[in-house]
């Protein structure tokens, strides 16, 4: 237990809830974030979609929700989501810089929305930001103009760090973490298992055409959150080889990814980090994968077979040759780069330095041990 406890208001997705089944990789990591910090005693308080929960003391952060009045909505230039949206992040920063200043150490910022940077100004306490993605425009004009007194940047990868050089300097490389424990050893089977979205980006239908010309069978898992590509795409493709599992708990996705021979990881942008690639090591399962993003730095040679990006082909191919790499090493680098008792770590001590740096004084009490 931590005997200098911080009181840490994590911001999430005002769109998706942070409980299980996850929407994605984001929500999966807040998650795990926040039980960790929880477990070692700072108070976190969880700002994200209704619905959220992360089964530990936690408090939750409002999430205000705004009727549009039929006038508002006859507006053409723009959508009710966005505003919704914009309403929701408006609200808790102007709550954290009013009625909840000073209840709060430090703010961890995983929102992919602009307002929380904007206004990080107006607040008393500093604010932390893991940038998860790529620069995306709103949100690179928001990290440009944010005082860097107020602001410390981590990105999740060398590579998402090296997207947002132009933007902002000195960005802290903090990779995710995962519980190696939810994730356990595998003795794997003979099928290979691909997760996540179900969105053209994550590039399942490479997957599957990697698959079958390997001759082996498919089972992946995850929400079906492009129901036009799963049902013109996806659903065609289907067979007794190739089988939808659904969208699954982290128990029971854990179970499949462990079950696997070979993990298959084939995005088709470059993804600044792939939670799912440290999820297969956690489970020993092999990973074939695009070489792509920052997946290079999370494997090496005895955990997976990498390929050209896009090259279904050489993807195929290296099926049977990442299907013939030691389970034990494969474990071992999970182990040595994805645990989540790092990350931890490395995030303390990032809260303990922008404390330090932060404009105002933090009284002493409030620092890390």
């Amino acid at each position: 237990m931590n005997e200098n406890p911080l009181r840490i208001a994590v911001l999430a997705s005002s769109n998706f809830p942070v409980a299980q089944p996850f929407a994605g990789g984001l929500e999966a990591h807040v998650y795990n974030l926040v039980r960790a910090l929880t477990e070692r005693g700072h108070r976190v308080s969880l700002f994200a979609a209704d619905g959220s929960s992360v089964d530990l003391d936690a408090t939750l952060l409002p999430v205000r929700t705004l009727d549009l009045t039929p006038t508002a909505i006859a507006d053409l230039t723009i959508t009710p989501t966005a505003v919704r949206e914009h309403h929701a992040y408006l609200a808790v920063m102007m709550e954290l810089a009013g009625a909840l200043s000073g209840s709060f150490d430090i703010v961890h910022n995983h929102s992919l929305h602009y307002l929380p940077l904007a206004m990080s100004s107006t607040l008393s306490m500093p604010m932390v930001t893991t940038l998860h993605t790529p620069p995306f425009a709103w949100l690179e004009s928001a990290v440009a103009l944010a005082p860097a007194g107020a602001n410390t940047f981590a990105a999740v990868s060398e590579f998402a760090a090296s997207q947002w050089a132009g933007v902002t300097t000195d960005t802290v490389v903090v990779r995710n973490g995962i519980s190696l424990e939810q994730w356990p050893f595998g003795t794997g089977g003979d099928y290979v298992a691909w997760s996540g979205r179900v969105v053209p980006e994550k590039g399942l239908h490479l997957a599957i055409a990697a698959a079958k010309e390997a001759g082996r069978g498919l089972v992946f898992a995850g929400p079906l959150s492009d129901e036009v590509y799963y049902r013109e795409v996806i659903e065609p493709l289907l067979d007794n080889d190739i089988r939808y599992a659904g969208h699954l708990d982290q128990p029971a996705l854990a179970a499949l990814v462990a079950g696997a021979e070979v993990a298959l990881v084939t995005p088709v942008w470059s993804e600044p980090y792939g939670l799912v690639v440290a999820e297969a090591l956690a489970c020993g399962t092999p990973v074939a994968a695009f070489a792509r993003g920052g997946i290079p730095e999370i494997v090496d040679g005895s955990s997976a077979v990498l390929v050209p990006a896009d090259d279904v082909h050489g993807l195929a191919e290296a099926i049977p040759r990442a299907a013939a790499l030691n389970r034990r090493d494969v474990r071992a680098r999970a182990e040595q780069m994805c645990s989540m008792d790092r990350m931890v770590d490395e995030y303390e001590a990032l809260y303990r330095s922008t404390l330090e740096a932060s404009v105002d004084p933090i009284d002493e009490r409030l620092a890390i041990a």
